[in-house]
């Protein structure tokens, strides 16, 4: 099982990456991140899509929809936005978080490689 600094640099060699972060769910804090500049701070942005992850598990309860979320993908003009549960025991509560450009990403790959990351994840 990979350690959070291992999944994270596997995170980073996924196509397009732009940056990977792993969340707490409950605070919103990243536990680490990879990659990111300037213009695309990835603590601001865990915090944030904290509140998109949250927000559809309470819509989830409310329909009565049962199972967890597999993935949430966002889309944007330029870029690809990827949250994934962490499902391990150990990672309960946690995040995968991780943006792409959409112009050199492959998004099922990208699913794919971030699932695989996930089941290896180890806290």
């Amino acid at each position: 099982m990979a350690e959070m600094n291992v999944a994270l640099k596997e995170a980073a060699q996924i196509d397009g990456a732009i940056g990977a972060a792993v969340v707490d769910r409950a605070s919103g804090m990243a536990l680490g991140t990879v990659g990111g500049d300037k213009h695309f701070d990835l603590t601001v942005a865990a915090a944030a899509n904290t509140d998109v992850v949250n927000t559809k598990m309470r819509v989830m309860e409310m329909l009565g929809i049962p199972g967890g979320i597999e993935d949430i993908l966002v889309t944007l003009e330029t870029q690809y936005h990827l949250i994934r549960p962490v499902t391990a025991r150990s990672g309960q509560g946690l995040f995968l978080y991780l943006a792409l450009r959409k112009d050199r990403a492959n998004l099922a790959m990208a699913r794919h490689q971030l699932r695989a990351i996930e089941q290896n994840l180890d806290m």
